[in-house]
């Protein structure tokens, strides 16, 4: 924890505030059964709204990672080298926390029914390992931080577009020979996580064991953030502000136009990560941070980014709390009408949808939750305290 002491690119900070907002609001619907469309992902293949919060967010990642190393000249020392290998693991591990955390939770009340004693069920709870899953959101930016970063202080940056290339080549590649655009337990990431994580540290995506943060899709996931890691430099280095935007509006259209002209072959597909997955969000994300710089820093509007960067300044921190005050919502239960239901049931059921309808009521679920979290960043971001993971 630390007092802010440098000046920050505020377009990047409303930025990254939006997109952990829209985190929080899509992962936290009242009901998951009542969402509507533009607030659900896509099935399969296909691009929403949604889809595109959390790769906008690995995209800033990689802006923030060119600024961060960028004060250490990009040079390989054992100071740097410990830094960023600290920062993964911590990340990875708080990622690992969130998910033993929901998982004990519902094993203890999935105990419910069984002669246990308090301390035995909260012992077989908190001891679930065989069940716990590996990777998620947390854990894939840890990856995928930790590798950029490594590829930055270790490689020549002219290299990096050629990296990022190849690797897509070749990752479309494995996919196309490797049943990698079917939703079945034939496909390759579904074969290589299963082979290296095991079917019980897995996410099941309609019945089916891949997992849309899985192993094999980090790969072209790294590309995200490299992609994110160039237009930092881009930032960094051109000065007038006119100048930054023309860069990134003609970036963004170039990254834009491919992915989605390139989909016909390779299709759109968030849960593979594939490779024009990677292109159309990058490039509507470096298209949405011009228009942002163009409104903010050049036009000066700046007083309706006020909400979001309360969120922008402390993103990892307010992203974890809220995985947290959601797991707990969703996890303690609390008797009502001769039952136990989870607080957030009793919010959304009782209080929300009599009243609002499925969906609405729903949706206003998700936009308190958003507001919850919005106190606790407004407070740090008004005390000026700044949390790093």
């Amino acid at each position: 924890m630390n007092q802010k002491s440098s000046s920050r690119l505020l377009s990047l900070d409303i930025l990254r505030g939006i997109t952990i907002a829209g985190m929080i609001m899509v992962n936290n619907p009242g009901s998951w059964s009542s969402i509507y469309a533009p607030l659900g992902h896509a099935p399969w293949h296909g691009l929403t709204p949604t889809d595109l919060v959390f790769p906008f967010f690995m995209f800033i990642m990689g802006i923030s990672t060119y600024i961060s190393l960028r004060k250490f000249n990009f040079e390989f020392d054992k100071a740097t080298l410990f830094k960023i290998i600290k920062r993964t693991v911590v990340i990875f591990l708080i990622g690992l926390g969130l998910g033993w955390l929901s998982l004990s939770i519902r094993t203890y009340n999935g105990l419910s029914g069984e002669d246990l004693t308090f301390f035995d069920r909260l012992i077989k709870s908190v001891s679930n390992f065989e069940n716990i899953r590996i990777l998620g959101v947390m854990q894939r930016l840890a990856l995928t931080y930790g590798i950029t970063a490594l590829i930055a202080i270790l490689v020549k940056h002219k290299y990096i577009p050629y990296i990022i290339l190849i690797t897509l080549i070749g990752y479309f590649l494995l996919l196309l020979f490797g049943n990698g655009f079917e939703l079945s337990e034939q496909n390759i990431i579904s074969v290589f996580d299963r082979t290296i994580l095991g079917v019980n540290h897995m996410y099941t995506d309609s019945g089916v064991k891949l997992d849309p943060e899985g192993l094999l899709s980090t790969i072209p996931a790294v590309c995200h953030v490299l992609i994110g890691f160039c237009c930092g430099g881009l930032l960094l280095n051109t000065k007038d502000n006119y100048e930054k935007i023309n860069r990134l509006f003609i970036l963004g259209a170039i990254l834009t136009f491919s992915g989605f002209l390139l989909s016909y072959g390779c299709p759109i597909n968030k849960k593979i990560w594939s490779p024009t997955f990677v292109l159309a969000t990058c490039g509507l994300a470096s298209t949405l941070l011009a228009l942002l710089i163009w409104i903010i820093d050049i036009k000066g509007y700046k007083k309706w980014s006020v909400f979001f960067e309360s969120f922008g300044v402390n993103p990892l921190f307010i992203y974890v709390a809220a995985g947290i005050l959601s797991i707990l919502l969703g996890g303690i239960l609390i008797p009502y009408d001769g039952a136990t239901i989870s607080i957030k049931v009793f919010i959304y059921k009782v209080c929300l949808q009599p009243y609002l309808g499925d969906y609405f009521g729903s949706l206003i679920f998700a936009m308190l939750f958003v507001a919850l979290n919005w106190v606790i960043g407004n407070i740090l971001y008004k005390k000026k305290i700044y949390i790093k993971i």
